[in-house]
């Protein structure tokens, strides 16, 4: 081979090299340098932030109450909100919420989350801009690229102390996993529930099942107050399962996006714009365990709203109806805790069938 002919396949051997590297760094949505925005997600996929970080494009604010992981969907250049996940850890049989709770900095409701690269950055440290830790964690699919990063918080009033681990790969954009972890100084947790809390934007009313489907306005009829509502959890064995054993529990709508996306025009629902459904398209939401292993105890639980939530409001005149009816708000795996236990919670623009395919 001539010199010349030597040099033409080097430059291009390079030039493939830096177009990989260029390709592999355009798939993540990271923090920009040049702003103090901390985003963390994949194009055509799922998106995540924290507290004073709004996870939706054009979104100025905090994007919502503090103690509650922002999730997004990003397509077509533009990130929507789509749910909360809550952290709620379970000390001798009594529950407390991530959100709710106080933080012991300013006593105000919600705990402080903040997110690192490392598992040793575990005291509060807002001036941390973790880009997420990019790793290749398949050795028999070396093109997959996984982004991670350590998400703590504030210890909870009962002492516990949980921290996640955050995960998401580059082969599975749609989905999200949560591993949860404890510190040393941690109270013994029965459980720690991680809950998608923001049903009702969406208006998810169809809970799949592998022998029905649950149907919140039939599961929630003749009910029209201002609280939630609850009837009855759904252990593993109701589970449908993915083609590689995974349990998967599947929440969607029944409703057209033309309907979705419609908003009445009475001055009541003028002032509850925020709960539009934003997005030109509909997602499915879905929690699942990997096929590794599970706890008997595993099973999915839902709450029911008729009513868009309004705050801690005891007033009627706060709040409005949701169009078509009941839904499901709160949406969640639950097993007993052990350190290193993993949910993944996805939002696909796949239907229920195309997802049980896979």
């Amino acid at each position: 081979m001539s010199f010349i002919n030597k040099r033409n396949t080097f430059l291009l051997a390079f030039c493939f090299l830096i177009s990989l590297a260029a390709s592999a760094q355009s798939k993540w949505i990271r923090p920009d340098a040049t702003s103090n925005k901390q985003l963390w997600g994949i194009h055509d996929g799922i998106v995540f932030s924290l507290w004073p970080n709004a996870v939706e494009t054009g979104n100025t604010g905090s994007g919502g109450p503090r103690g509650l992981i922002q999730v997004g969907y990003e397509y077509k250049g533009k990130i929507y909100l789509i749910n909360y996940i809550a952290i709620e850890p379970i000390v001798d049989g009594k529950i407390e919420f991530s959100e709710i709770s106080p933080s012991a900095t300013d006593g105000k409701w919600g705990k402080l989350l903040w997110a690192s690269d490392k598992k040793t950055d575990d005291a509060y440290n807002p001036s941390l801009k973790p880009l997420g830790v990019i790793t290749h964690p398949d050795p028999a699919k070396p093109a997959v690229e996984q982004l991670t990063l350590f998400v703590f918080m504030e210890q909870y009033s009962d002492k516990a102390a949980p921290y996640l681990k955050i995960s998401i790969r580059s082969d599975r954009p749609e989905e999200i996993c949560f591993e949860i972890n404890n510190k040393a100084n941690s109270a013994r947790m029965d459980r720690c529930a991680l809950t998608a809390t923001m049903g009702n934007y969406s208006r998810l009313r169809l809970l799949h099942l592998n022998n029905e489907i649950v149907d919140s306005r039939k599961l929630y009829s003749n009910f029209n107050g201002i609280d939630f509502i609850e009837k009855q959890s759904y252990p593993v064995t109701q589970f449908l399962k993915l083609k590689d054993g995974s349990p998967i529990a599947l929440a969607e709508q029944n409703e057209s996006l033309a309907e979705l996306t419609s908003w009445p025009t009475d001055s009541a629902y003028q002032t509850k714009k925020g709960w539009r459904y934003r997005p030109d398209f509909k997602l499915t939401q879905y929690w699942r365990k990997d096929n590794s292993g599970y706890d008997p105890s595993l099973q999915v639980r839902v709450n029911g709203r008729a009513k868009y939530w309004a705050g801690a409001s005891p007033d009627p005149k706060q709040y409005v109806n949701l169009p078509g009816g009941p839904a499901f708000e709160n949406f969640e795996l639950r097993e007993k805790y052990y350190p290193g236990q993993k949910f993944i919670y996805g939002l696909s623009r796949k239907s229920v069938a195309e997802i049980l395919k896979e």
